[in-house]
């Protein structure tokens, strides 16, 4: 009768770590990107941005988030994401909004 009641235990323990195990969720999320705004890009825009080699462009106004760049800053399609662009402008980065070409974020 002990080995009979030992037996039960022995399942009974196995039986609720698998009830527990079932209820783990595991989610992966992309890492936050850490900027100045409150905008958090998709890692791979910053990214892409980052690794593209483009000739800055020397403007002589502020370039700071919400601010729109003139039309005489050229500014390239982020590939895959229709709602980015970017360009370099006095040796920094920042994404725009392609539309209306406001600066969403300066990169660092």
């Amino acid at each position: 009768m002990r080995k009979t009641f030992l037996a039960a235990s022995a399942a009974m323990v196995m039986v609720s770590g698998a009830a527990f195990a079932q209820d783990t969720i595991i989610v992966q999320q992309p890492d936050p990107t850490v900027t100045n705004s409150t905008v958090v890009l998709p890692g791979e825009v910053r990214t892409y941005v980052m690794e593209q080699q483009v000739p800055s462009v020397v403007y002589e106004g502020d370039v700071v988030v919400g601010s729109p760049l003139p039309d005489t800053v050229e500014i390239h399609a982020v590939d895959g994401y229709g709602d980015y662009a970017y360009s370099v402008v006095n040796e920094r980065r920042v994404i725009v909004n392609p539309q209306t070409r406001m600066v969403i974020q300066v990169l660092e």
